[in-house]
Order: structure tokens, then C-alpha cells, then sequence
């Protein structure tokens, strides 16, 4: 009885699978949905049309509609360290330069190492820029680059 049930939830699970791959990416991507590290990423007005609109990334293996999928999950575990959260805002009351970066805006949003995610980013400070650029290509690079 159990054999016959795994195996039924196997041909189920497959069926699932093929009919998801074959749909539309984000289709796909809901598939996906209690994966460990799943990020939507949505990214507005960054100078590049071919950057813009809104992505799924999975990491561990990589995969989803990301432009680069392999180098943002590479990226995004190089700036992740234990105690430290990569998606993190600018600490209240740090002195940033006033510097404009642009009028690109991303929102990141799902899971990353176990952890919540849901993130706005600009570019509108040397801050913001910084924190920005820490997490390219995840987040698509820019004309402007942040300050040293």
C-alpha cells in the first residue's frame, strides 16, 4: 500500500512538473514555491529595458526566469554571511553622500538561507548606491557606480 502510494504521488509530482516547465515561467516558478531560496525580484526604471520587469531565482541549484540565474545565486552567496543580512536597509542615522544615482528601483521578495525576504532598494544616495551595487547581478548594474 505504500509503495503504490509514493508511486502515485510520484507520477503526480512528475505530471505536475512537465505541465509547470512547459507553461509560462512564472507557471514554473510556482511550482517551486516551498523551495529554500526563492527570490522574486522586481526592478523599474534602471536605464536598461532588457533588466526591467519582475523574476523568479531559485538558488541551490540555480534556475527560474532571472537573466543571469548562476552568477546572482554565485553573488548573492558571496555577500551572505552568518549574522549578517544581505537585503538589509541603510541603518538609521548613517551619514550617506548626496549623490543621485538614478531613478532605478528593485523590490526583492521571497526566501534567502531560511531567512524572510522582502526589500526595497533605490539609488538615490551614496547609501542606497552602495548597497545597491553590493548586490549586482542579483540587481541589474547601472550607469552610475556607488562612491568608494
Amino acid at each position: 500500500m505504500q509503495i503504490r502510494r509514493l508511486a502515485l504521488t510520484a507520477t503526480a509530482l512528475t505530471s505536475l512538473l512537465t505541465s509547470a516547465a512547459t507553461a509560462a515561467p512564472h507557471a514554473f516558478a510556482d511550482a517551486y514555491q516551498g523551495r529554500a531560496d526563492r527570490l522574486v525580484v522586481t526592478v523599474a526604471e534602471s536605464g536598461s529595458t532588457a533588466s526591467e520587469g519582475t523574476y523568479v531565482l531559485y538558488c541551490h541549484p540555480a534556475a527560474g526566469d532571472h537573466p543571469r540565474p548562476e552568477a546572482a545565486c554565485d553573488g548573492l552567496d558571496e555577500v551572505t554571511t552568518w549574522g549578517k543580512d544581505p537585503f538589509a536597509p541603510v541603518t538609521r542615522g548613517t551619514r550617506c553622500t548626496m549623490q543621485y544615482g538614478g531613478p532605478a528601483s528593485a523590490h526583492v521578495r521571497g526566501v534567502w538561507a531560511g531567512r524572510p525576504v522582502d526589500a526595497h532598494f533605490n539609488r538615490e544616495n551614496g547609501c542606497e548606491m552602495k548597497r545597491w551595487d553590493a548586490l549586482v547581478p542579483l540587481l541589474p548594474r547601472t550607469g552610475m557606480s556607488a562612491p568608494s
